[in-house]
Order: C-alpha cells, then sequence, then structure tokens
C-alpha cells in the first residue's frame, strides 16, 4: 500500500507533523499531491490552544510503489540477476537468526579448506594466513558480542565470508573455491551435532551418578515393584533405581553409535557433483576430525539421516526421563508419600498455601513432548525430497537445536532432583504388606518341592486359592497358619514360612540381574566402578 504523509500548517513549517492514512484510494491523486481541508479539532486543541480548529492540510503521496526502493548489498551469488529480492522474500528465506549458532563450526570448516587450497596450489600461502588471521579476528568480535549479523546475508556462512572480504578484501574471494553452501551446511552441521552428542552423552554421565548415589544411600530398603501400576513383587530400592541407570546408559550408547556414522565428511562435495579442482578431502577430513571424507558427493549433500538419528536418540532418552518424571511425581504424592522433594526442587501455588509440587520432573515429563515433535518434523520435512539438495533442509536445524537444548535441560534438572529427595522409609514399610507381593515366592517355594512333582502351573493354582483365602479372611499369606494352608494343599510344610513375608521374598531371588541382596550389590559395585564413585 502507498504510504501518505499529512503536513499539518498548526505547526512550523520546518517541522511539519506526519499521519499515516490507512486507505489512500479514498482520494484522488493530482501530481501526487492533495490538497483538502478537513477538521483537526482534537490535533489542533492539542498542539496549539490558540490555533484554529479548522485548517487546511496538505497531503501528499510520499512515494509511489514503483519507485526504486533503496540499493541492497549485492548478493554473492547475484551475478546473473537483474533485480534483488523483496524485503518480503528476504524476510522468509533468511536464516541467520538462528544458523548464527553455527559459527564456530563455519569458521573451523573455513580455516581447514583455506589450509587445504593453499597446499594443492589453489591459492596463495600469503592469502591462505590473510584468511586464517580474518577469521581470528571475526570469532573474536563474535564472542564478544561485536559481530553485526546482517539478514541480507541470509546465513552464517554468508555473513562469515561477506565479513571477511569487508576485513581483508581480494584474498577472501578465493575461500569458496571448490565449496558449496550446500556442502558447507553439511560440514557445519555434522561438526555441530558432534559436540552436541558429546555434551549429551556428558549430562547423562551425571544422572548417572546421581542415582547411583541415590541408590547407594539407601541400602537395604524394600519397595513394591509394579506392574500395570498394580502391586506385583517386592524389590530393592536400590534395584529399581539401578534400573533406569541401565537405560540410561542404552540412551548413551546409541548417541556414541550414532556419533560415528555421522563423522564422515561432506566437505568437498560441492553442491551436488563434486568438482574438477585438484582439492584434497582426505586432508580436510583429518583436520575436522572426521573418520574420513563421505565417498558419494549427492548423497553428502542432501541426506539428513544423521540428524534423524540424534533427533531419535533424543527421543528415546526423553522417554526413559519422561518415566522417571512420572513415577517421582507420583511417589512424591501424598497417596505414595514413597518421597520427599527439598524446598530448592518444589513449587508452590498461587493460590493453595499447603502446595509444594514437584513441578520440575512435571515439566521433565512435559517436556518430551517437544523432543518427540522435533524428530516427527524433521522426518515430515524430509520424507519427500528428491535428490539432492533442497532448500526445505534449512529448516532442519531448528528442532535440532531445540530437541538438544531441551534434553541437555532434562538430564540436569534430573540430575538434581536426585539429589534433593528423601525416600520415606517408614511410610515406605507401612505400604509394603499390601498386595500379596510374596505370593509368587510362594509359588517358588511349591515348586521347588520336587519331590511331589508339582508344576508351576499347578502351584500357580495352589497360591491363587490361597491369596483367596487371604482376601476373604483380609489378612496377608504370612499370618495364615500351617493348617489353612494345608486345607488347600497338603504339600505346605513348615519351612514354608522362610518363603513368606517381603524381606524373606528378597532372600529368595539369586538369579543373575534379580532383585536378590547380592545380585544388587554386585551391580551396584559395577556401577560405583564404571562411574569412578567413591565407595
Amino acid at each position: 500500500m502507498e504510504s501518505m504523509v499529512f503536513t499539518s500548517s498548526l505547526l512550523p513549517s520546518s517541522n511539519h507533523a506526519t499521519l499515516p492514512i490507512r486507505n489512500p484510494s479514498l482520494f484522488t491523486s493530482i501530481d501526487h499531491r492533495l490538497i483538502f481541508s478537513v477538521s483537526f479539532d482534537r490535533l489542533a486543541t492539542s498542539l496549539n490552544k490558540r490555533r484554529s480548529a479548522a485548517t487546511e492540510v496538505l497531503c501528499c503521496v510520499s512515494q509511489p510503489k514503483n519507485m526504486a526502493a533503496p540499493p541492497k548489498e549485492a548478493k554473492l551469488w547475484g551475478g546473473r540477476f537483474e533485480e534483488g529480492v523483496t524485503d518480503a522474500v528476504e524476510r522468509f528465506t533468511e536464516s541467520i537468526s538462528f544458523d548464527k549458532a553455527l559459527y564456530k563450526q563455519d569458521i573451523m570448516g573455513s580455516r581447514a579448506h583455506a589450509s587445504m587450497l593453499a597446499k594443492q596450489g589453489l591459492m596463495s600461502f600469503s592469502d591462505r594466513d590473510s584468511i586464517l588471521e580474518g577469521l581470528n579476528q571475526i570469532e573474536e568480535r563474535i564472542e564478544r558480542g561485536e559481530f553485526e549479523w546482517r539478514t541480507d546475508r541470509e546465513d552464517v556462512h554468508m555473513n562469515i565470508e561477506a565479513a571477511l572480504t569487508d576485513l581483508i578484501g581480494e584474498p577472501a574471494k578465493k575461500l569458496h573455491t571448490a565449496r558449496s553452501r550446500n556442502d558447507q551446511v553439511s560440514t557445519d552441521f555434522r561438526l555441530w551435532c558432534r559436540d552436541a552428542i558429546d555434551t549429551i552423552v556428558a549430562n547423562i554421565k551425571q544422572l548417572q551418578i546421581a542415582m547411583v548415589t541415590l541408590a547407594k544411600n539407601n541400602k537395604g530398603v524394600i519397595v513394591p515393584g509394579y506392574t500395570h501400576l498394580q502391586r506385583a513383587q517386592p524389590v530393592l530400592l536400590q534395584h529399581h533405581i539401578l534400573a533406569y541407570v541401565e537405560q540410561l546408559d542404552r540412551d548413551a550408547g546409541r548417541l556414541l553409535d550414532c556419533r560415528v556414522r555421522l563423522n564422515f565428511s561432506p566437505l568437498g562435495a560441492c553442491a551436488l557433483a563434486g568438482t574438477g579442482l585438484p582439492i584434497d578431502r582426505f586432508m580436510t577430513s583429518d583436520a575436522l576430525g572426521f573418520t574420513a571424507p563421505m565417498r558419494n558427493s549427492m548423497d553428502a549433500v542432501s541426506d539428513r539421516d544423521f540428524v534423524l538419528e540424534l533427533l531419535s536418540a533424543n527421543a528415546i532418552t526423553a522417554m526413559h526421563l519422561s518415566r522417571l518424571g512420572e513415577e517421582w511425581v507420583l511417589w512424591a504424592s501424598e497417596e505414595f508419600g514413597f518421597i520427599t522433594p527439598s524446598d530448592s526442587v518444589s513449587t508452590g501455588s498461587s493460590i493453595m498455601p499447603q502446595k509444594k509440587n514437584p513441578d520440575p520432573m512435571e515439566l521433565v515429563r512435559g517436556k518430551s513432548a517437544r523432543v518427540f515433535g522435533d524428530l516427527v518434523t524433521l522426518l515430515v520435512l524430509c520424507k519427500g525430497l528428491p535428490l539432492a539438495y533442497n532448500r526445505d533442509l534449512q529448516e532442519d536445524k531448528e528442532p535440532v537445536f531445540d530437541s538438544v537444548k531441551t534434553i541437555i535441560g532434562m538430564l540436569q534438572v534430573s540430575s538434581e532432583f536426585a539429589y534433593n529427595i528423601t525416600f520415606n522409609i517408614e511410610r515406605i514399610k507401612k505400604a509394603l504388606p499390601a498386595g500379596h507381593l510374596d505370593a509368587t515366592t510362594l509359588a517358588d517355594y511349591l515348586v521347588h518341592k520336587a519331590s511331589c512333582g508339582i508344576p508351576f502351573r499347578t502351584s500357580h493354582d495352589i497360591v491363587g486359592r490361597a491369596v483367596a483365602l487371604c482376601v476373604y479372611k483380609k489378612c496377608e499369606l504370612q499370618e495364615l497358619s500351617l493348617d489353612e494352608l494345608r486345607t488347600i494343599n497338603g504339600v505346605f510344610e513348615d519351612d514354608v514360612y522362610e518363603y513368606l513375608g517381603v524381606e524373606n521374598s528378597i532372600k529368595k531371588f539369586s538369579s543373575y540381574g534379580s532383585t536378590g541382596s547380592e545380585c544388587v550389590a554386585e551391580q551396584l559395585d559395577f556401577w560405583m566402578t564404571r562411574l569412578n564413585i567413591n565407595q
């Protein structure tokens, strides 16, 4: 829409007031100037009470649509274009607002590329040195917050390259030899994801340490084990906690496997077909810590499976953390009362003075949805892309940045929570008798009576009838007399009471990986050694 300017005679001619007109089509343009009268009582009063409320106002069209826009910086790719992009296109297509996060990796890649070009005789060593010094200065300016990120330069690559040209001149124009933004961004992104994996894995280890420490401090505590959220069998609390440590270890393993697969260099693949210039891709690959150059240049620039694998690993980690969060939220409730979080990891209510909420773990549970969504976003983004590079892939970065930031936050706050909870031992003990947690151990007792030849299915039925009797009498299995047990089946003997009660049940577990005291002690020792935790 054409903009309109009011010039009011209420003010000195050297200091006109300007007001916008919402619909200039209501007026007829004569040589782009209009003169008309309008009443401005309020305007006149506010500007000068002594002036007349009626005045003549000059309205003019300040700039027709077809007038040239202010000149913009020429694009580095703009040689074949006669016009610049519109402001709307520039705003819509820029990525510098988020991909500037790749600046370190972009500068690393450019250093390696410049050094390789010089070695291969594609630029002089003097130009290489100027480029490296210029990149150092740009990196320092970025880290001091003094670098100007410009939208008209589109992305992190062109911002840095254009700034380098401003800084050192002609040598900078040689840096993009045998390189496209297609292989450049893929290289940057692989380097960034590699660093992100290292950070996530380090945070997983910190949570494992927190969980193992929590287990170590609660030796011998028995809690109800659940299936279907119904009481199932007694388990040692240490065993329960260490289950999450095992899950976290596989989460770290998936990330490290992903790191191995992504650690191949796209640099030198150029736009899609490689180059006829005598570059050395193995040199840049080694300089950047990659295993080797990617074998296929089209694959190198077009696939984001390494990102999908990272997001998938993050999503699985988030799922495990969400399960932990759900459990601790339940256990902190009055209905369970198994844990009490400290005030330092709890929040209150704006209306209910008594409330003490485990909000951090509720948000761990909630933020898992974001991490899942980031994965789905990228899957949908990639599913319809033909070879090779497509601009759609510009949209791959924000979901990754969000996923990584979110999962690190989830891991860190879970560690904080683990260090700041107390298990309510007496409350847990009071909860143990309910649910006939020793029923399966009683079935094992009958199987042990090998001389009687009782198959497990039969023992299962016998114990089921014993539980039914307990339900009728409102008592526990260990409270049944031997005579009452023998009315169900005569195989029961006095030694049956060595299997009844949660403490006796725990003693009977002996299989590898079970909740038996010796087995759990072995698990705890393994993790304390693995994580270098002091005994």
